[in-house]
């Protein structure tokens, strides 16, 4: 298979618990196509590390020793960082998620979370941005609703309608992820995200089913021909 040839996006750790951040960074580095550029123990250095770095993606703690981290998102904003931030916390409170919201994050996971809670984040922030270069690289000046709805999460086949029985929404959400960085037979996308071929197959027919993707035959000269999945163009 060939290799990704994008660049992995770059991920700010933000958490004043020090273990707490290394496990985090732990989950992060073990994600294909992600890789870790700092981590920060407080809101000030956390806003010096994202103005420095740019980095593509921050997970940032609400509570820190200096600034909440909903200040930091705020003043990350002001200063011009678009830096796709995803709130871990422990903090419930319906303002802190409303104010999260408001301030632009892409997501907000209560801890404690497990390793696969976190991928299935990550995958929803790749695959929209591989949409939104997709659509930059193809030239296109006006988006179709479709590409919209992905960009922003909605996806009507795949989070309001129930998967078949044996299949769950996270390894849903990373089979998606996987079709965003390009076409891929059911072999491919089960050693790109260690499944088996038979349950890589199971979640790329599902999606070819509801309408997300599309698979075509190619035929090589020796052996049967080769299923392959695609998303559905907008």
């Amino acid at each position: 298979m060939p290799a990704d040839p994008s660049p992995p996006l770059r991920v700010l750790v933000v958490d004043d618990d020090f273990l707490v951040a290394k496990v985090h960074t732990g989950f992060v580095e073990q994600v294909e196509g992600f890789s870790v550029v700092g981590s920060a123990r407080d809101g000030a250095e956390a806003l010096r590390l994202a103005e420095r770095e740019r980095p593509d993606v921050v997970l940032l703690d609400v509570h820190l020793p200096d600034l909440s981290g909903l200040e930091v998102l705020r003043r990350m904003r002001a200063a011009g960082v678009t830096s796709d931030v995803l709130m871990v916390t422990a903090e419930r409170d319906v303002d802190a998620v409303q104010q999260a919201r408001a301030a632009g994050a892409v997501g907000y996971l209560v801890k404690p979370f497990t390793r696969d809670d976190l991928q299935a984040r990550l995958a929803d922030v790749r695959r929209a941005r591989s949409r939104l270069d997709a659509l930059a690289s193809a030239g296109e000046q006006a988006a179709e609703q479709s590409d919209i709805d992905q960009v922003f999460g909605v996806r009507a086949e795949h989070g309001t309608t129930p998967l078949p029985k044996g299949l769950n929404r996270q390894t849903g959400d990373l089979v998606l992820a996987a079709l965003a960085d390009g076409e891929l037979s059911a072999t491919e996308c089960a050693e790109q995200l260690g499944l088996s071929r038979v349950t890589a197959r199971r979640y790329l027919e599902h999606f070819v089913e509801t309408g997300a993707a599309t698979a075509r035959q190619q035929y090589g000269r020796v052996g049967r021909p080769e299923r392959r999945y695609a998303l559905r163009a907008g």
